[in-house]
């Protein structure tokens, strides 16, 4: 038998000190009388403290990938919520702005309105308010279609004007909606007075030169015209009242092979709103004298002067 498998441990008959139980029994004392001397005399304070500092970075190091972890999670987190906000933000913000723009326009209509008002207490005749839809879509021409036709009492040859001035005539009338031609047509005309010396004249669209203008046809080249000069309505016609802003003078062109100058007219009432208002034809004009009712000049009948005051008619060229 090998030396290496004898027990070696003293048999228990043998064994000598105190058993187990005691053992245990006086150790708990001991812990006892231990953790009482330290919690009234500390004793183990300085011990405590010491082992503390050494492991306090140990376990700061041990914390790291937790904390790690959750902070990478937050991150994220308010990340997306960030981002949210953000989207949230900018819509608000294009909502506010699309408010803050139709507020803008309500209030130009408004004050657009309130001078349309002021000037349809200066005319005595009737008068309808209209509201413009859209330009027509015919290249050639300067017309936009009003929200009022022929229910409305629109009739055709009515005049059309804005808060600065005249702005066409209704010439197509339909059941619901109405075509307004524009002073600049080409096909466009209206009778008008030089506020400034009182002359009388003509002028017709041109959609061409200045970006839109009316020119007013055959005035002699030694006129007295200036640029600047006012030009309002005459009333001649018996379709615009008298006295409506028309255009001013921005162009005269006096050439020495001509004896007429080339004028151009600047409208006064440009697209600027989308609210008009229509004015209704005079429908008490007297009537033309009949050959029988003129006075008689030397044993015969005067006929009646042409274009004479009695007489409406159309701004719109045939």
């Amino acid at each position: 038998m090998a030396l290496d498998t004898l027990d070696r441990s003293v048999p228990p008959i043998f064994r000598q000190g105190l058993s187990a139980t005691s053992k245990l029994v006086l150790l708990g004392l001991l812990s006892i009388l231990l953790m009482a001397a330290d919690h009234r005399l500390k004793i183990s304070y300085p011990i405590r403290a010491g082992i503390a500092m050494v492991l306090a970075p140990l376990q700061w190091l041990s914390l790291q990938p937790g904390r790690m972890v959750h902070g990478l999670g937050d991150y994220f987190v308010d990340l997306d919520k960030a981002r949210d906000a953000a989207q949230n933000f900018q819509a608000r913000s294009i909502g506010q702005t699309q408010r803050l723009q139709q507020v803008e326009q309500l209030l130009q209509e408004n004050a657009q309105l309130r001078e349309l008002l002021e000037l349809r207490k200066q005319f005595a005749g009737p008068s309808k308010p209209v509201q413009v839809l859209y330009d027509t879509t015919d290249a050639y021409s300067e017309r936009v279609v009003v929200d009022r036709g022929q229910l409305a009492g629109i009739v055709p040859g009515s005049a059309v004007i804005d808060a600065a001035g005249v702005f066409g005539q209704v010439t197509r009338v339909y059941p619901l909606i109405s075509e307004v031609t524009l002073l600049t047509d080409r096909d466009q005309s209206i009778p008008v007075m030089n506020a400034r010396t009182g002359t009388r004249h003509v002028a017709n669209g041109d959609p061409n030169t200045l970006g839109g203008s009316l020119e007013l046809k055959f005035v002699p080249a030694g006129a007295d015209m200036k640029q600047g000069d006012l030009l309002t309505t005459s009333g001649v016609d018996g379709v615009y009242p008298a006295g409506l802003h028309v255009g001013t003078i921005t162009q005269i062109d006096r050439r020495i092979d001509s004896s007429f100058a080339r004028v151009h007219a600047k409208p006064m009432a440009v697209a600027r709103g989308r609210h008009l208002l229509v004015l209704m034809p005079v429908k008490d004009w007297p009537s033309l004298p009949t050959p029988a009712d003129a006075p008689k000049v030397g044993g015969k009948h005067k006929a009646p002067t042409t274009g004479s005051a009695l007489a409406p008619t159309s701004g719109v060229k045939p």
